[in-house]
């Protein structure tokens, strides 16, 4: 997968052997230095960071203007956005886990995620930043966990996302899609009920990481997931 990743990049252009020679991309040298997505993203922004005068703004270097011009457009393309991952989840359930280790990674790897106690700040209008969040997104990461139907939010952002066709990425930690649906007290209009139904159904049918925190690897699973996302952001930006 990592060997992927950077074949990626270096397909887009948005890194190649001139802007980024120090970074072998053959099997066997991944093999021997266990190259990790990190390693080859880190590498391209440290020796390439970003504008600091404009937070949208990438520097690219080239031996070729035209190639710089192109790698900086790119790169733009992918980074501009306020929030270009938006991870749900039901804060008790994984927030100190799965979401956090999420973020961090994908923050660590120079994209920006977007996760509620990280991004949102006293003052904040909570459905408004909420919902700005996810329509400027281009993936959402479903972290379903065994509370997550208990939260009108999470299936609201889960309802969004998919009515605004974004990518959608399900991780299913410590429960199973089969148990997956709406627990409506009478505290939830009818009519949103049959929208969240729908939204969940759509999600259960999504191909996506199952993982037991007792048996599992936390840093397997995360970068797994931060795998996905990085492949998922550049089908995204290829439609």
């Amino acid at each position: 997968m990592q060997r992927s990743v950077a074949k990626n990049l270096l397909k887009r252009n948005v890194i190649n052997h001139q802007t980024l020679p120090k970074i072998a991309l053959s099997d066997k040298s991944i093999t021997e230095n266990r190259y990790r997505q990190m390693d080859v993203l880190d590498k391209f922004v440290d020796e390439n960071p970003i504008n600091h005068r404009h937070p949208n703004a990438v520097s690219v270097t080239s031996s070729s203007s035209g190639s710089g011009s192109r790698n900086q457009m790119i790169m733009n393309k992918i980074i501009r956005a306020p929030c270009d991952v938006f991870i749900n989840h039901r804060g008790t359930d994984t927030k100190r886990t799965m979401a956090s280790l999420l973020y961090d990674h994908l923050y660590r790897l120079k994209f920006r995620p977007f996760l509620d106690n990280k991004n949102m700040k006293p003052g904040d209008k909570l459905f408004e930043k909420i919902n700005d969040a996810i329509i400027g997104c281009k993936v959402g990461v479903l972290v379903f966990s065994p509370r997550y139907c208990e939260s009108y939010f999470c299936l609201h952002e889960l309802a969004l996302m998919l009515e605004t066709k974004k990518k959608i990425i399900p991780i299913f930690c410590d429960v199973k899609p089969s148990e997956l649906g709406v627990i409506n007290n009478g505290s939830i209009p009818q009519k949103e009920v049959e929208r969240f139904n729908l939204a969940l159904d759509e999600a259960k049918y999504t191909v996506g990481l199952t993982f037991d925190s007792q048996k599992g690897n936390w840093s397997d699973v995360v970068t797994n997931a931060a795998n996905i996302v990085i492949q998922s952001l550049m089908e995204v930006e290829d439609h």
